[in-house]
């Protein structure tokens, strides 16, 4: 049995992040992250495209657009929501988390998850650099990962 995975090596590698701005003081963070990720591992400052949308609901869309230029081995989707009063959270966090699967899925190209879900803002901050590490960053070293594991594949089928 042989095992494939992908490397933590982003050398040479372009990343578009979507980041939404709603809750941009936890999302900054999210990008903060994600950046130290990817720069940490010899992805170049000027290989990342940063894309700010209103909101989370927004994230998808702008995802496949950066996802089908060809520009990018890889798209990384940050953002926060928080549960209110309200079901909005579920129909937004529902509708995102589907989006950005289905862009990977359509495109062939990695696009990782990173927007929190969380019922308080106090879990949001958190998980945007306190006690539950920084999503931004792990949700960067995925997409790096991911972008080495594919093209071990693509390179071993031809």
């Amino acid at each position: 049995m042989r095992t494939i995975e992908g490397m933590l090596t982003g050398r040479g590698k372009r990343f578009g992040i979507v980041i939404a701005r709603f809750n941009e003081f936890i999302g900054g963070k999210l990008l903060e992250g994600a950046r130290d990720a990817l720069v940490r591992h010899e992805v170049d400052d000027d290989a990342i495209d940063v894309a700010w949308v209103p909101g989370s609901f927004e994230i998808p869309l702008v995802a496949k657009r950066m996802a089908s230029s060809g520009k990018y081995d890889a798209v990384i989707c940050l953002g926060a929501v928080i549960r209110g009063a309200t079901p909005h959270f579920d129909y937004v966090a529902s509708e995102v988390s589907k989006g950005v699967a289905n862009v990977g899925l359509e495109t062939g190209v990695p696009v990782i998850f990173g927007v929190l879900t969380t019922d308080t803002i106090e879990q949001a901050i958190e998980r945007a650099g306190t006690k539950a590490g920084n999503k931004g960053f792990e949700a960067a070293m995925g997409a790096i990962e991911m972008v080495d594991l594919l093209s071990k594949i693509d390179g071993e089928a031809s």
